[in-house]
């Protein structure tokens, strides 16, 4: 395929779009709660950073390694329904999460949070590639940026609902599961809209794929680079999101509330990142944005241990701007890799990202029970530079809408 060829592909549909990427916020608003939780938890029932850590795993592990087997499920047979069912576990589990008096009962129900997000991911996904016409960076963003945005939420839930609330604070998110379910109820009706049309029709979705022609090897190389990326971004960002609140306190002297404000700056700039990284994509190309995504902020990601207050709150904003303005192109990227298996490269990349945190978050814990915090946010801010092998992977081309 010459590199000068164009996919064409059909219009996107707005309403749908966006109806996803606003429930992904809901979603990821439910996930929120956890970290939001930690300083609460380490303060009522004397966690160490480790305990910590674990419950960060079982959220992120769950949902890492349930994704891609999820979406594997959903290529070969669809299921729109799917996704009410997995919000009302997600229900479950943070109604339970707001009133667990011991720490093994909080572990059992941030396992069904992150079965929730398991079986939400790869088919909100789906819905949302369904919906992107040609504009599938777009899509991608405003599913993604809805995500980042929830997750962005966790230090605002810290300090404003949890901090003076305490852990039943959480029962609040009660109704935001609830109106998440309805909402998919009316998505889910139009996916399976959109199978019947396909089936009355006697034809299946037609994927086109912006990557040049590949072989199977060059396939499987390119998403081992995909997927070192993905472990990079998201050890880092996790290290921020749970973790550096710890060092805000002990060495600035920062309370609970004003950390988590920086913090939220760092996650907000982000989730803003993330809506520009995929339109970006769509003019750009996808590996030019990754590359750039994970280059740009290897300097101030290396100078933050070092710097006065004030610089933190600059650099946590660049840092938090580049970074995840690769969060959803990956996703892209992928499917476009292995055009066959939307919902298994969405739960497989977006899953890694989790489990990476997962992983991350134990990681990170042990480390700050034994080398102290100082020290390992300066070991963690060498992370980026592991992204460059972005540098390596194979270039994409141009789509255009069909007339």
């Amino acid at each position: 395929m010459s590199t000068k060829t164009k996919s064409i592909v059909g219009n996107p549909v707005y309403t749908v779009m966006f109806a996803i990427g606003g429930v992904h916020l809901l979603n990821d608003s439910l996930q929120a709660v956890i970290p939001a939780m930690f300083p609460i938890l380490e303060e009522s029932m004397g966690l160490s950073f480790t305990q910590l850590g674990l419950i960060a795993f079982a959220l992120n592990m769950v949902a890492s390694v349930l994704q891609p087997v999820v979406g594997y499920i959903s290529d070969r047979k669809p299921r729109p329904y799917a996704l009410p069912i997995g919000m009302t576990f997600s229900l479950v589990g943070i109604a339970g999460l707001a009133f667990a008096p011991e720490y093994w009962m909080i572990l059992v129900f941030v396992v069904l949070l992150g079965f929730g997000s398991a079986v939400f991911h790869p088919e909100g996904s789906r819905v949302s590639f369904m919906a992107a016409g040609s504009r599938r960076g777009l899509s991608q963003s405003i599913y993604q940026v809805g995500g980042n945005s929830g997750q962005a939420l966790a230090p605002l839930i810290s300090a404003f609902i949890l901090v003076p609330l305490g852990q039943k604070g959480a029962a609040l998110f009660i109704l935001v599961a609830a109106l998440a379910i309805f909402i998919l109820m009316k998505i889910s009706a139009w996916y399976k809209e959109q199978l019947v049309q396909e089936k009355l029709n006697n034809r299946k979705r037609v994927i086109l794929s912006t990557m040049a022609d590949l072989t199977k090897k060059q396939v499987g190389v390119a998403l081992g680079l995909l997927l070192v990326i993905i472990f990079a971004r998201s050890f880092y960002v996790i290290s921020i999101t749970n973790f550096y609140i710890f060092h805000l306190i002990k060495s600035y002297g920062l309370s609970i509330s004003a950390g988590q404000l920086c913090i939220f700056l760092f996650l907000a700039l982000g989730a803003a990142g993330t809506f520009f990284g995929g339109p970006m994509a769509d003019k750009i190309g996808r590996k030019n944005v990754i590359v750039l995504s994970l280059l740009l902020p290897i300097p101030f990601s290396i100078l933050l241990p070092y710097v006065p207050l004030w610089a933190v709150i600059v650099l946590l904003s660049i840092i938090g701007f580049f970074i995840m303005l690769s969060f959803s192109v990956t996703v892209v990227y992928s499917q476009e890799l292995v055009p066959s298996k939307i919902g298994t490269m969405a739960g497989l990349t977006v899953g890694l990202a989790f489990g990476m945190g997962a992983i991350g978050s134990v990681v990170i814990g042990i480390l700050m029970d034994h080398i102290g915090i100082y020290n390992t946010m300066i070991v963690i801010s060498f992370l980026p530079i592991i992204g460059l092998v972005g540098l390596a992977l194979p270039r994409d081309q141009k789509i255009v809408e069909a007339k």
